[in-house]
């Protein structure tokens, strides 16, 4: 019987696969159900600051519109204030008393001071660790990147010092050289890297001609830009490595264990394919493992990754000639009228 064990930021799992961080948390028989298939740890939905900020602001106003309705009125409410994230907190409490599964938190800030605030009081839930997601949505044309890679890493410096709890980064593929800024954060102490964010990208409604952001799920093959990430990484940096991005199948997990990855991030495929996709997963790379003699991860993890591969540009190639040269092959594949 193959041995799925693993070590993620220095955390024992039971198996590689991780449920990401989502809305799924909100659904206790969910969260049961992907226990019992199996999950080898779960990432608690984000805390967002943005999002507290503006309902903080949402309430006071609501408190104070109808308050000058007479002269005589100062306020027809009590006196109240918005509870902050402690409801998210005894949220994230609740779930780590009652899995038995390792429980990682995380959290999306705007400030130094509330990235290690809120840092503090999530690891006072008891959680084994902490992802802060980092990324920076171009918008201005006067912010250099270095000055954007500079400030996100005192970031993860300041949280690092704040907490005992082990720390991973979940980043955006978007930076110049992402291996470069990947390796600061290794040497600034991160223990491990989620590679990468998703984020919701604008969309145009041209009847209602109205701008809007489609709430999609990842598909197929978008794990691939994680793989060329992950068969870079392996063996060039201290920290673990999470893929994680358009997972959808057994085989994407194999592929991702192969390039390097030591845990593997799904939620779109248990939305489309619900919980017992998880024990499907399990049960298809026991099987995978026995039939290649494969008695642990360790004995092929980061075997196709590029530090093990005879071609060291495997990962590299921006453009493959064989494979422009062969466009022929797309023809046969779809014919034109």
């Amino acid at each position: 019987m193959a041995d799925l064990s693993t070590t993620y930021m220095g955390l024992k799992l039971k198996n590689p696969l991780v449920l990401g961080a989502s809305n799924l948390v909100n659904k206790p028989e969910v969260i049961q159900q992907v226990e019992k298939a199996g999950i080898g740890a779960i990432v608690y939905k984000s805390l967002f600051e943005e999002q507290i900020q503006l309902e903080s602001i949402q309430l006071e106003d609501d408190l104070h519109e109808y308050e000058e309705r007479h002269a005589e009125m100062t306020s027809i409410f009590p006196e109240m204030e918005h509870a902050g994230p402690k409801e998210h907190l005894l949220n994230v409490k609740t779930l780590k008393e009652n899995t038995s599964v390792p429980i990682i938190a995380s959290l999306n800030a705007i400030y130094e001071t509330s990235w290690v605030e809120y840092a503090k009081e999530l690891e006072k839930t008891g959680v084994d660790a902490l992802e802060i997601n980092l990324y920076a949505t171009p918008g201005y044309f006067e912010v250099a990147g270095e000055g954007i890679e500079d400030k996100q890493i005192q970031i993860v410096k300041s949280v690092k010092k704040a907490v005992k709890i082990p720390v991973s980064v979940k980043l955006s593929p978007f930076y110049t050289n992402t291996l470069n800024f990947i390796k600061k954060l290794d040497e600034a102490g991160v223990d491990g890297f989620v590679i990468f964010n998703r984020f919701f990208q604008p969309d145009i409604d041209i009847e209602k001609e109205l701008f809007h952001y489609p709430w999609d799920l990842s598909q197929e093959k978008d794990f691939q830009v994680s793989l060329r990430y992950a068969g870079l990484l392996y063996g060039n940096i201290d920290a673990s490595v999470c893929a994680s991005r358009g997972i959808s199948s057994s085989e994407d997990v194999i592929k991702m264990l192969l390039a390097g990855a030591n845990v593997v991030q799904v939620v779109s495929a248990i939305y489309r394919n619900q919980p017992p996709f998880v024990e499907k997963v399990l049960t298809d790379l026991s099987a995978w493992m026995d039939k290649k003699g494969y008695k642990s991860l360790d004995d092929f993890r980061g075997k196709l990754s590029r530090k093990n591969l005879k071609d060291p540009f495997a990962y590299q190639r921006a453009q493959y000639v064989d494979i422009l040269m062969k466009s022929e092959e797309v023809f046969k594949k779809y014919p034109m009228v």
